[in-house]
């Protein structure tokens, strides 16, 4: 990825209402000079979630969750530095300029670029010509039928594509662009002879696909030839387009499923409008039957819970059974399933449905009324199990006993081996057995940290002290700068400590201003620090105590040193002497 100027990043920072952003995850209110919430990366109840305004910054006094508004970003949309940035840069509008790169880095982004442009032209296209176009009005036709009104439509840009072989090949080259790159970007396929391509997708109603940003990334394609093989067709695989990682209706989903924790997951694209156009815009569809690993990171970094409306068809039961893999990896995302009735899909339960519609209330219910995933999973194997004979239900119990372990110690396995142990007439003490024998897989429904959070390192005594006074001069500039100068290397056993000292000697002023974003590590520390500095009482005497708690810390571990090698000091342990009653003196 091409590395974003400084004075572009800086142009982001300040365009950014950093309120405005994190205001999309929790509820914020004034305290003082900062904003304070509960805290969106942990659970509670009492608001320790702090928000600098002024500074962009955050911190949870609670977790310990902290950093910049890029970092807050990355962590809730589980994108990278450069990612965050770019989203920010078009959310506020801010043309960003690059540094020189490599030149081949350099030459990949532009052909990035330049498909994109070519994908978004096509997607428009399309769009267009299903409202105007005569040939698309089968198209238009299907579509109403299926309850699907032009206002939805518009809304996710569903088109059509003419039936001519090559009216995206002539559109291309008249726009400059080559054969190749309409190969690149899936919209062409080559002849067999080799000579030629022409157009992938012909006489069909085309819905764009888009990743979280709005931005065109592929097609998928429905046929209205009922003597068309294939009803469906997708883009392929291609520099642009990545199946396994995309989520059909992300663009106008993702504020919703932020606002609300949760996301609902169908299989279709007719799915997903139906969904919206009846209310609920929480709503996302995977590409086919397959969920992957990668679409749960994504839905993880946006939300707590992910139900599951999938068509109640083998298939779709399949997908469903198939998430639970991805358990382990995003053990923060609890999944449901909700009961689809009648083997239908969400699309012909909410045909034509409204906001505030009894079918779209009954489809509330469905989704309020999801059950977790390992009892359906449980459930799935029970009904398919032959339970008139022993060795059958013996085979039920040596499936099912890896889909009990994924829960731990539990209330919930306690209640399912009780109900497994009912349906296969067997005592509950052997499940439990054959249980605790099974290697216990990772607990279902446990908070993780987000995917990009570096992980909180538990601090001594000694560096919590250290990190404490440095808070404090970061607080109190002009008497700050007397009490670094006193901070000596004997005094900090952490190396870190070290460094940000050395770093707030010359910055004290402005400590983020120009601070290394490449060594991640000393950058959190360094947040952390800023924000920590909002909510201590930066005094001098506070800066006099904490300078004698950290004296008597150094002097503790010589004393200890010497003692452990032999040589105690008598001189030293009298000085730890006076040095403590001084302290409790002063206090």
């Amino acid at each position: 990825m091409a590395r974003i100027s400084p004075a572009s990043i800086e142009r982001v920072r300040d365009a950014v209402d950093f309120v405005e952003v994190v205001s999309a995850y929790t509820e914020l209110r004034r305290a003082g000079v900062r904003m304070l919430g509960l805290c969106p990366f942990h659970d509670e109840r009492t608001p320790s979630f702090s928000v600098d305004p002024r500074e962009k910054l955050y911190y949870c006094f609670g977790c310990e969750a902290h950093g910049d508004m890029f970092r807050f970003v990355q962590e809730k949309q589980g994108l990278g530095f450069v990612e965050a940035v770019e989203m920010l840069a078009d959310r506020y509008g801010i043309e960003l300029e690059r540094e020189a790169e490599d030149p081949k880095i350099e030459a990949a982004r532009k052909k990035e670029a330049r498909l994109g442009e070519l994908l978004d032209r096509t997607a428009r296209f399309f769009a267009n010509a299903l409202w105007v176009s005569d040939e698309a009005a089968k198209a238009r036709e299907y579509l109403a039928g299926r309850g699907l009104g032009e206002p939805v439509l518009r809304k996710f840009g569903v088109g059509y594509s003419p039936k001519a072989w090559n009216t995206i090949v002539k559109r291309g080259r008249l726009a400059g662009y080559t054969d190749e790159e309409l190969f690149d970007a899936g919209l062409v396929q080559r002849s067999r002879k080799g000579d030629g391509v022409y157009d992938r997708f012909r006489g069909r109603i085309v819905f764009p696909i888009r990743d979280g940003r709005g931005r065109t990334r592929g097609f998928g394609g429905r046929t209205l030839d009922p003597e068309e093989k294939a009803k469906y067709i997708n883009s392929p695989e291609s520099p642009m387009y990545h199946k396994k990682e995309m989520l059909f209706g992300l663009d106008h989903a993702r504020t919703a499923i932020i606002k609300s924790r949760r996301a609902i997951l169908v299989e279709g694209y007719t799915d997903v409008l139906a969904c919206h156009q009846a209310g609920f815009e929480n709503v996302v569809a995977i590409s086919g039957t397959a969920f992957t690993r990668e679409q749960a990171r994504e839905l993880s970094a946006m939300c707590d819970e992910l139900v599951l409306a999938l068509d109640a068809d083998p298939a779709g039961r399949g997908a469903m059974l198939q998430s639970q893999q991805h358990l382990p990896a995003q053990k923060r995302l609890r999944i449901r399933v909700a009961r689809i009735p009648g083997g239908k899909d969400p699309a012909e339960i909410l045909a034509g449905a409204r906001p505030g519609s009894d079918i779209a209330a009954e489809f509330g219910k469905l989704v309020d009324e999801a059950v977790d995933l390992v009892d359906f999973h449980v459930e799935v194997l029970l009904d398919a199990a032959d339970l008139e004979t022993p060795s059958g239900r013996d085979r039920a119990l040596d499936e099912i006993v890896p889909v009990l372990a994924t829960l731990g110690d539990s209330i919930q396995r306690d209640d399912l081996i009780a109900r497994v142990a009912d349906r296969l007439d067997a005592d509950p003490a052997l499940v439990s057995r054959r249980l605790s024998g099974s290697r216990p897989g990772q607990q279902a429904g446990q908070p993780s940290r987000p995917a990009n959070r570096q992980p909180v390192v538990a601090m001594n005594r000694a560096e919590q002290l250290e990190f404490g006074i440095l808070a404090l001069c970061v607080a109190a500039p002009s008497e700050g700068r007397d009490f670094l100068g006193r901070l000596d290397d004997a005094l900090l056993s952490s190396p870190m400590s070290r460094r940000l000292r050395d770093w707030l000697i010359d910055h004290l002023d402005d400590p983020l201003a120009g601070a290394p974003r490449d060594d991640e590590a000393f950058h959190s520390a360094l947040t952390s620090l800023v924000m920590r500095a909002g909510g201590e009482p930066a005094t001098r005497e506070a800066m006099s105590m904490n300078l004698l708690a950290l004296q008597e810390a150094a002097l503790a571990r010589q004393v200890a040193e010497a003692v452990a090698a032999g040589r105690p000091d008598p001189d030293l342990q009298r000085r730890l002497g006076e040095l403590r009653d001084r302290i409790q003196h002063m206090r």
